[in-house]
């Protein structure tokens, strides 16, 4: 292995990393203007014990722990055992998240079970619905099919600002400036998962869970005076 390597892959270095983006967030977040929309039914969920299930476009995901009150009930996240995956769960740890690693070795049932387990204890779950690869703003069937095992409610969730910095990832992933005003945003996902339903029946709750995490998203945009992105990644396509 390179030394770049060994860098890049050692705890030291991890903490260094994320200790300096949490700072960055925390401050950012606390400079700017922030309106917060329709948190007020997942909020009670929390309150009163029951666990959700909180999905993000892997674009909004450094905003999470903002966007859900951990003060109110634990959550813990869904990062890829890669590096970049390891990096996101050491920070969002550092915000009180726990993390759950996705294994390419590791067999999606064992997963769900792990996941469900903690539902079961009370912890809510957060996913980006189209990470850690993308396509971006491809959602997976994964929220749905937890939805469904568990009986927990699925809240679509995003945040945007008028200023932003944008990392040159595969899904342009933001951050935003200090000094700025933001919006977040969260939905209720109130479709349901039939237990046996077929291929198609699923594809299409998931095009529907998808067009509703894109029209949250969306809405902050507009509100916080961005031009439609999703429009504009059409165009450039």
């Amino acid at each position: 292995m390179s030394l770049r390597k060994k860098i890049a892959d050692s705890e030291t270095f991890s903490r260094i990393v994320t200790g300096l983006f949490s700072g960055y967030i925390r401050f950012a977040h606390a400079t700017s203007r922030w309106r917060r929309e329709g948190f007020e039914p997942m909020d009670a969920a929390l309150r009163a014990g029951e666990p959700v299930i909180f999905v993000v476009w892997h674009q909004r995901l450094m905003m999470a722990p903002f966007m859900f009150d951990n003060r109110l009930g634990p959550i813990c996240s869904l990062t890829s055992a890669a590096r970049a995956g390891r990096m996101v769960g050491v920070l969002l740890g550092r915000f009180g998240w726990e993390n759950v690693a996705m294994s390419s070795n590791r067999r999606h049932v064992a997963l769900s079970r792990e996941v469900l387990r903690r539902m079961k204890q009370g912890i809510s779950v957060g996913i980006a619905a189209d990470g850690p690869r993308g396509p971006a703003r491809v959602s997976s069937t994964v929220p749905l099919v937890w939805a469904r095992s568990s009986g927990k409610r699925v809240f679509a969730v995003s945040f945007s600002a008028n200023r932003v910095v944008e990392f040159p990832t595969w899904d342009r992933m933001w951050l935003p400036a200090p000094f700025s005003r933001g919006v977040m945003r969260c939905e209720e996902w109130t479709g349901s998962v039939p237990r046996k339903a077929d291929d198609a029946e699923l594809e299409a709750l998931r095009l529907a869970f998808q067009a509703q995490l894109d029209a949250v998203t969306e809405a902050t945009d507009r509100e916080a005076g961005r031009p439609d992105q999703a429009t504009i990644s059409s165009a450039q396509g």
